[in-house]
């Protein structure tokens, strides 16, 4: 739904963002494991949500959640409305009556019974208004970049790495101080910016492509707001420890909605 550091092996990314790069088959490193999202049952939208914010905490490429649920451009949706993982057929687009979930619905067959038709009138109201894309008026640092255009999004020493064990972390936290600068680790647009995911805090969410999105967690105050467009190196937000133990920036990377190592895709320090 990111102050400049020494970094050493880098290189100036071309215009247009991050480049798709499988740098972990072209840099003689250790493949990455890759999630497979959830499959089951629905979800019910709530206030606050966007399309880009529940494909992250189900571990769906935003393009394919879209397409699995008949959603096209602009990917308007409404509170109250089932976003489906499972293969069952969407009816419609408007929402259905159901209490509010925060993880998914599993539904299953009752023996014996028949079908019962829900029906709900629309809601009045998107769950995310629409937004307009502007760019970021914060300062930007001079940053340096990897061969496939990141850069660190901020300073600090990463105190916790990626693990290929789903239930476990999936991106890196970085130490820091409470109100470092948090920058965008490349171009792109923000896609959220809020406290709607449970264990993130206060997060920004950044499309860079059609293939990657970066998260930014645990921040004290956010600087951008959704529709906003981002440069690398620029301020998006203040260190912070929304949601965590202590102060530190959670950062990940996710490709088609996988979470892959940043460590891979980073500048090497």
């Amino acid at each position: 739904m990111l102050a400049a550091c020494a970094l050493v092996g880098c290189a100036s990314s071309p215009p247009g963002g991050v480049q798709v790069v499988e740098r972990g088959q072209n840099q003689g490193r250790a493949p990455v494991i890759q999630r497979q999202p959830v499959r089951n049952g629905h979800y019910v939208v709530q206030r606050g949500d966007t399309l880009y914010s529940i494909a992250f905490r189900f571990g769906w490429d935003w393009k394919a959640l879209a397409a699995h649920n008949g959603l096209r451009d602009p990917y308007v949706i409404r509170v109250g409305q089932a976003i489906r993982f499972d293969n069952r057929p969407v009816a419609s687009s408007r929402p259905v009556a159901s209490t509010p979930a925060t993880s998914p619905v599993v539904t299953r067959p009752v023996p014996n019974r028949p079908p019962v038709a829900v029906t709900a009138p629309p809601a009045t109201q998107p769950a995310r208004p629409p937004v307009t894309n502007t760019p970021a008026t914060t300062p930007v640092t001079p940053v340096s970049r990897s061969a496939s255009g990141w850069s660190w999004p901020t300073q600090g020493a990463v105190i916790s790495r990626f693990s290929s064990n789903g239930s476990l972390n999936k991106g890196i936290d970085i130490a820091g101080e409470l109100g470092q600068p948090v920058l965008a680790a490349s171009d792109g647009s923000v896609v959220y910016a809020g406290s709607g995911l449970r264990g993130y805090g206060e997060l920004i969410i950044i499309k860079h492509s059609d293939t990657y999105v970066s998260a930014y967690g645990h921040n004290r105050r956010l600087l951008v707001r959704e529709g906003q467009q981002v440069k690398a190196g620029q301020s998006i937000a203040e260190m912070g420890s929304t949601g965590a133990d202590r102060v530190k920036l959670h950062f990940e990377i996710r490709r088609q909605g996988k979470p892959v190592d940043p460590l891979q895709y980073l500048p090497r320090r």
